[in-house]
């Protein structure tokens, strides 16, 4: 029953790139990327200062170096999962199996959700790290930079997990509409008999006539 459920089948087409880059999907995947570039490339080219109390070089938020490497990983891994995402999208069309089809949409919903959860998680470090940095050789450009497009990467991965969520769901529907219940079948388990001539739903006997009319009786002839 689930072989025509998540668009399965639609598969098969011709892959339409033109389709594709239009679809809001697509944008938002390619915004994500684009966002978690500028993020970890900023805070790897120039999140890193020398401070007047540290002849090493720190991170540009607080001197925390853990929040600087907060960012890049989540930016990497967001780079990576971005382009695999991409790349699913464009062979989703391809998939006939309604079960593939499910699981990657649920594992593009579940790592959507996570992925907007942490980068919630560092804006509000960066934003919090920031506000109590007081070194002035720390470039200012650079730090608003990242904290906006980690803003931004929020508002792109929460649009992704809803996208996500729609066509889980649409394939849920799409489930239940094929099923039926075997209870609420009323057709008869056997056809009617060929002599039934009554009303519908009354079958005669073929021994009625007989019965009914059996005629007067006859002697034999000698």
């Amino acid at each position: 029953m689930q072989s025509s459920a998540y668009g399965a089948p639609l598969a098969g087409g011709a892959f339409d790139l033109e389709r594709f880059a239009k679809k809001p999907q697509t944008i938002l995947r390619f915004l994500s990327w684009v966002f978690s570039i500028v993020v970890f490339a900023t805070i790897t080219a120039e999140g890193y200062v020398n401070s007047a109390q540290k002849p090493d070089a720190t991170c540009m938020f607080n001197n925390r170096d853990s929040a600087c490497s907060y960012g890049v990983g989540i930016g990497v891994i967001a780079f990576l999962a971005s382009v695999v995402f991409l790349v699913t999208d464009a062979y989703f069309e391809q998939i006939s199996n309604a079960k593939e089809r499910r699981y990657i949409i649920i594992g593009d919903l579940g790592f959507s959700g996570v992925w907007t959860f942490l980068w919630f998680i560092c804006f509000c470090v960066l934003t919090n790290q920031w506000n109590l940095t007081t070194d002035p050789a720390v470039p200012a450009d650079a730090a608003r930079a990242v904290l906006t497009f980690s803003f931004f990467s929020i508002l792109t991965w929460a649009m992704l997990a809803y996208f996500a969520y729609e066509r889980y769901r649409q394939g849920v529907s799409e489930l239940d509409q094929q099923y039926t219940d075997p209870g609420t079948e009323h057709n008869p388990p056997y056809p009617p008999a060929p002599y039934a001539t009554g009303p519908a739903g009354y079958q005669q006997s073929p021994f009625s006539q007989t019965q009914e009319n059996p005629g007067e009786y006859q002697p034999p002839a000698y």
